[in-house]
């Protein structure tokens, strides 16, 4: 009897095995359903565009994407950019749009990234000037001149002179040593001002010494600051008190003078008396 119950028991394992092993073959057999969804050729970058670089062939690929998803003004084909000049840094597969690049006729490397109405100034720096290398393109500073109005030292002056530039470039070049006659390499950061700015930054950078102070791009604010002078550096002169501003003067004399009220006497105490149909007040003393 035992026996006849192992046998049954085999007989179902080994026909439910096989009737699984069958349906298994029977679904990977089906041929798999492909579902082939409308797309539309976008136009990617193939590597790291930077800023005032020239579009390739090869720095140029086409990816499909989904019709309805392509982005608003994408390119379809690489042959319609070729040749022209990157405004703003592209990354790798990111799609190439109008806004990243200049028009055919402006031309490519960095005149087609200056806006209408301003310059772009390129000053030399040296590692402590240029913030010790963090000074990156899009990042902004404040230009600190260092420059004595006579020949005398205690009359040089550290002030801000221009507040919230934005830096265009920064880099290397190759130069010819004045005193050795041999090429050196020096590091050159290219600000983007307005034309009156260039002239207070040529003159800042040619006359006296110029360092650039990086700046939070959150921070918008440019304040006016009296500059300092090494006798109030050094204690030896008191600082020029900051002029208040013209806001807070008007304020304080539409309020007008201020009057100290007169001080009022408490009262005495008192006490009430009834006498018939008569009240009366008397003071305790």
């Amino acid at each position: 009897m035992r026996n006849r119950l192992f046998l049954v028991l085999a007989l179902a394992v080994l026909m439910g095995g096989g009737l699984a092993f069958a349906t298994y073959n029977a679904i990977n057999g089906q041929p798999a359903k492909t579902v082939n969804a409308p797309t539309t050729p976008v136009v990617v970058a193939a590597a790291d565009l930077p800023l005032g670089s020239e579009l390739k062939k090869e720095d140029l690929t086409v990816v499909n994407f989904p019709v309805g998803s392509a982005p608003a003004g994408a390119f379809a084909k690489p042959t319609d950019i070729i040749g022209r000049g990157v405004i703003s840094s592209i990354v790798k597969n990111e799609p190439v749009l109008p806004a990243k690049l200049a028009s055919k006729e402006a031309g490519v490397g960095l005149p087609p990234v200056i806006p209408d109405g301003m310059r772009a100034v390129s000053v030399r720096v040296n590692d402590v000037i240029g913030v010790a290398g963090y000074v990156l393109p899009g990042t902004r500073v404040d230009v600190v001149c260092t420059e004595s109005p006579t020949t005398q030292p205690q009359d040089s002056t550290s002030k801000v002179i221009l507040s919230n530039v934005q830096v265009l470039t920064a880099g290397t070049r190759m130069e010819q040593d004045q005193e050795k006659g041999k090429p050196m390499q020096v590091t050159v950061v290219t600000l983007l001002v307005y034309p009156e700015q260039s002239e207070r930054l040529a003159l800042a950078s040619t006359e006296g010494k110029i360092q650039l102070a990086l700046r939070n791009p959150l921070d918008q604010g440019a304040p006016e600051t009296p500059g300092v002078k090494p006798a109030v550096l050094l204690g030896l002169a008191p600082q020029k008190a900051p002029a208040k501003s013209p806001s807070h003067a008007s304020k304080k004399a539409a309020l007008g003078p201020v009057t100290q009220a007169t001080p009022v006497a408490a009262p005495l105490p008192t006490v009430e008396m009834i006498r018939g149909d008569k009240r009366s007040s008397e003071v305790i003393k």
